[in-house]
């Protein structure tokens, strides 16, 4: 659990800084830092519901390469 929070307050870090250094604007970087995990939360809530789809499925083992050792 600790890594996890560390990577979390890492990646808030880093998108301000990015954010900041691309726009000079403390607002923006700000509304940035806490939008894009907002986002992607949202996002990742749909692409996880969309990964067990057996059209999903298909299209993975479509493009599974041959001799894979994962089964995902």
């Amino acid at each position: 659990m600790a890594k996890t929070v560390s990577f979390g307050v890492l990646h808030l870090g880093t998108s301000f800084t990015v954010t900041y250094a691309l726009t000079g604007s403390m607002a923006v970087a700000g509304a940035v830092t806490f939008v894009e995990p907002l986002a992607n939360t949202v996002l990742h809530y749909f692409f996880d519901k969309y990964w067990d789809h057996p059209r999903a499925q298909a299209w993975r083992a479509r493009w599974r390469p041959t001799g894979a050792l994962h089964q995902a």
